[in-house]
């Protein structure tokens, strides 16, 4: 089977990258296309993925529009050459739905973003099968297929993830030590317009520095004064720092659900709360993220949770995550390998996913 997967943001190179690995082991043919944003270069390099750059992010309304033409023009180019059996992307990936469509191939795409209004608007009506998790809150009609899993246990299930302790020599850190990960984005996104988060950083900073030591995971510029908390290890190794810290509190989306599968209480801010199933399901069934629209909000939370804080029961909490829920990589490279089969399998027997613990 020729499969091609297009890298649209850096969050699918590790949502792919153990399912392209396996289906290249198991003979299938593989190509992988990226549009060259933020890491995505960096880690399909540190992966040894191979691939070609297709475009580039770009930040504008117009940009992005423009862009969008350029990079279908070359994976269409690329997809005639490669005569591809199915097109795989991540959220919102209009690329391969449009582009599947002109070849006369199917497109499957794995999408966990209710709110990605433009991406959905660009993509729904092109797109074969969109592939979601089983709390995604909307209801996408007959393309739809639902798991019970996250994106982010696609990576950093106990099947594949095992966090480097070393990670903590290279911060000046022990086990045993607090400190707390602070993640500011770039709002930059088609589905970012008219977000924000966390406005009066510095002093954001100052609070949570009374508890223990605070790093900076950031997207651009940082204020003069907080460069010097801003952590600088490889792209690939932020994982392993994740696993290892007491708290998570920011605007990531993505960081604030892989904290939370790793067993690290995230406090996550944003003006979406709500609109996204897997933060909904995160915090009520688990307990282990907290959504706040409010800064004051999140910073109660924060403190809260760092004053009672016990391990323990946060590690817990992530054992019976791992317990309910599926490999996200063993049903993803199932379903593709057997796609369109797949399909009316699980639509008739959603229990068969349970094969894939």
């Amino acid at each position: 089977m020729k499969i091609l997967f297009n890298i649209a943001h850096p969050a699918q190179v590790h949502l792919f990258r153990n399912a392209i690995r396996i289906l290249s082991e198991k003979g299938h043919d593989i190509k992988v296309t990226a549009v060259d944003k933020e890491v995505s270069a960096y880690l399909l390099k540190a992966y040894n993925i191979e691939h070609e750059i297709v475009g580039k992010a770009r930040s504008s309304i117009l940009g992005k529009a423009i862009e969008m033409l350029k990079i279908e023009k070359q994976l269409y180019s690329l997809s005639k050459k490669f005569r591809p059996d199915v097109l795989v992307g991540g959220v919102g990936n209009a690329y391969v739905a449009h582009v599947g469509k002109l070849i006369g191939r199917p497109s499957i795409v794995f999408d966990d973003t209710e709110h990605a209004k433009i991406e959905h608007f660009l993509m729904d009506p092109f797109v074969t099968t969109i592939v979601t998790p089983s709390c995604y809150k909307k209801n996408l009609g007959k393309k739809q297929v639902r798991y019970n899993g996250y994106h982010e246990l696609a990576y950093l299930h106990p099947n594949y993830f095992k966090p480097d302790p070393s990670i903590l020599d290279k911060l000046g850190l022990s086990k045993g030590d607090t400190f707390i990960l602070l993640r500011f984005v770039s709002w930059t996104a088609s589905h970012d317009v008219g977000q924000k988060g966390i406005q009066n950083r510095i002093n954001f900073v100052k609070e949570l520095e009374k508890y223990g030591q605070v790093l900076i995971s950031a997207e651009g510029r940082l204020e003069k004064e907080l460069e010097k908390y801003r952590v600088r290890i490889p792209p690939d190794k932020i994982h392993d720092v994740l696993y290892y810290a007491t708290l998570y509190v920011g605007e990531g989306a993505t960081m604030a659900t892989e904290s939370a599968i790793l067993g690290t209480p995230a406090v996550y801010i944003s003006s979406l709360v709500g609109t996204m199933g897997n933060f909904i399901e995160l915090e009520k069934k688990y307990g282990l993220v907290f959504n706040y629209t409010t800064e004051p909000g999140t910073l109660k939370k924060a403190i809260e949770i760092l004053e009672d804080y016990d391990q323990r029961r946060w590690r817990e909490r992530r054992k019976r995550l791992i317990r309910e829920k599926i490999d996200v990589t063993k049903f993803m490279v199932w379903f593709i390998k057997n796609y369109p089969r797949s399909i009316n399998e699980i639509k008739e027997n959603p229990m068969i996913q349970y094969r894939f613990r």
